[in-house]
């Protein structure tokens, strides 16, 4: 996001027992947004639902063999008309084509997260940056009704 009107940021080490403290920080920036962002209230859920697989993922996969403390950090950028969650890891780097697409009436033990968080939010990309970290990225576009 070029230039975004409030960014927020969190950094929580790889528990999935902070995953609480997670929701409640995103919660807590959705609940004290001002009418500038109100367009943003109606995917709050889903958002949060993305935010949570996202987190998750990077504690059991990413970061599967690396110490408990090692740090995954939250980036929140919003402006007018999008919003940007970044979760960073610093785990192996994984390629999400290569992941076989779950078939309708198929029940796997995992595997949904990537096809779920693709369905909660306009665009979802992951990749590898050059400091060794890899970065989910979760938009959501909307309008701004002010103005």
């Amino acid at each position: 996001m070029a230039n975004p009107l409030r960014q927020e940021q969190l950094e929580v080490t790889s528990r999935l027992d902070l995953v609480s403290q997670v929701q409640h920080w995103f919660h807590g920036v959705c609940s004290s947004l001002d009418e500038d962002f109100a367009w943003i209230r109606p995917y709050s859920d889903r958002l949060e639902l993305a935010l949570t697989e996202g987190f998750t993922n990077a504690v059991r996969h990413a970061h599967a063999h690396l110490p408990a403390d090692t740090v995954i950090q939250i980036d929140l950028a919003l402006a007018l008309d999008q919003v940007e969650i970044r979760i960073w890891d610093q785990g192996h780097a994984f390629d999400p084509q290569l992941l076989p697409e779950p078939q309708p009436g198929e029940l796997l033990d995992s595997g949904y997260g990537w096809f779920l968080l693709r369905r909660l939010a306009d665009q979802v990309t992951y990749k590898r940056h050059r400091d060794g970290r890899n970065c989910l990225s979760i938009i959501q576009h909307g309008t701004c009704s002010a103005g």
